[in-house]
């Protein structure tokens, strides 16, 4: 009988243990594969969307919450800024912005926020149009992939945005409807996740927010006033932007013409410390973030590491004690003719399956459960992650198992080689 299949037989033979062995195995490495997973996925989300930007201005408040909400779209703004305020850093041809991009939040779209800017924002995530036209005129609306999808919107259909960031139907903007003129390839960045019309459609839902007459005279007055932001706002520019100083926009995405720059180096510290206005620096916020995941992901690993040791004395155990038991029937196989050596690499096996299976287990487990996780934070954040990602540290994290099972089985195996078969068979 090959070895291989006798090692397996004794795995089998002990239901109990085997699946003790496999769930202790399994939970800690079923943790840290979900640990490499969901770090993997986090950083590709924030690295997509960092696009260049090198500064983010906006209201005063929480620097992490304006990066949040003004780049990755999954907090609320800290406030609005009138332009007047973000004058300086929006007027054309400034000696150190290359791009300086408006953002206008407030309402959604069953859950897809609605943002107010200019074309620029689709050069800086790289998008390209799938159908359609971009957005030129007040109401007009150009949609993410992600929310073509999710929603169903195509060229042509008109919506009623809802005020806010949730997608509440006693909030619907009945008095307006946007419609879609264009729909963007799939970039997996942000901007599939968007709704983007310029800066005057969120003025214009914005102004009549509140308002119940329904009247024709109020309508005629509606139409006109939306004629006379396309007049003003047509292309949605920055300086179409500055001949409306006394409106508001959210934040300011800013990327630069030089980063090493020693003007451009101290251009967000000038801003917080002599204006109203705050500046964030992507690059800074995210470590910081990082940072604070760090911990809670640091204690979880220690955890799976400490589990991971928990198990591995377990196998030991669990081998120990078949030898123990199997003392005889090992005796036996030396006696028909099995060497020291075979008898060795027979507990080796063993160890390394039962690794194997945890570690199979475990990953199962891990997809499984990223798998789960993904539907709340699509439902939550509109981020799409996955269970069916499979990295390369997989492939270490299963080389490590393999060691773990090796060195549980090494003392049992060596044992098992070393022993007297006369003296054994003589005590039967």
């Amino acid at each position: 009988m090959k070895i291989s299949i006798l090692a397996w037989r004794n795995v089998i033979t002990n239901p109990l243990n085997l699946v003790l062995n496999i769930i202790l195995f399994g939970l800690g490495v079923g943790l840290i594969s979900f640990l490499l997973l969901f770090n993997e996925q986090l950083k590709d989300k924030f690295d997509n969307n960092l696009a260049g930007i090198d500064l983010v201005v906006g209201a005063k408040g929480s620097p992490l919450q304006l990066i949040l909400c003004s780049m990755y779209h999954i907090d609320n703004p800290t406030g609005n800024i009138p332009i007047k305020n973000a004058a300086p850093v929006l007027r054309p041809n400034h000696p150190l912005i290359k791009k300086a991009i408006p953002l206008s939040l407030g309402d959604n779209y069953k859950g897809y926020r609605i943002v107010g800017t200019n074309h620029d924002i689709i050069e800086l995530y790289g998008g390209k149009l799938d159908s359609g036209v971009l957005y030129k005129n007040s109401m007009e609306v150009t949609i993410g992939k992600a929310v073509a999808e999710e929603t169903n919107l195509s060229i042509g259909d008109k919506f009623s945005s809802a005020h806010g960031f949730e997608d509440d139907q006693d909030l619907t903007h009945d008095h307006a409807s946007f419609i879609v003129t264009g729909i963007l390839t799939g970039t997996g960045s942000v901007l599939d996740q968007l709704i983007l019309t310029n800066t005057a459609s969120v003025w214009e839902v914005h102004e009549h927010h509140g308002e119940q007459d329904a009247s024709e005279e109020h309508d005629h007055a509606t139409h006109d006033e939306n004629d006379g932001h396309e007049d003003h706002l047509h292309d949605n520019s920055n300086a179409d932007l500055l001949q409306h100083p006394d409106q508001e926009i959210t934040s300011v995405l800013i990327q630069y013409k030089n980063r090493t720059n020693f003007q451009a180096l101290n251009f967000g510290r000038n801003i917080n410390e002599n204006t109203e206005m705050q500046a964030a620096s992507p690059a800074i916020e995210i470590n910081r973030l990082y940072s604070m995941i760090g911990v809670g992901t640091d204690t979880l690993r220690s955890l799976a590491i400490i589990i991971a040791i928990v198990s591995a004395l377990s196998i030991f155990i669990s081998l120990y004690r078949s030898m123990k038991e199997r003392k005889y029937e090992l005796a036996l196989l030396r006696v028909m003719g099995a060497s020291r050596i075979k008898i060795f690499m027979l507990i080796i096996l063993e160890g390394l399956m039962l690794a194997a299976i945890g570690y199979f287990f475990g990953g199962l487990v891990s997809h499984l459960s990223m798998e789960w996780m993904a539907g709340y934070l699509k439902s939550d954040f509109r981020y799409s992650f996955s269970g069916w990602v499979f990295l390369e540290e997989e492939w270490m994290l299963l080389g490590i198992s393999l060691i773990i099972g090796f060195i549980a089985a090494i003392i049992p195996a060596i044992q098992a080689a070393r022993s007297d078969i006369h003296q054994i068979l003589s005590e039967k």
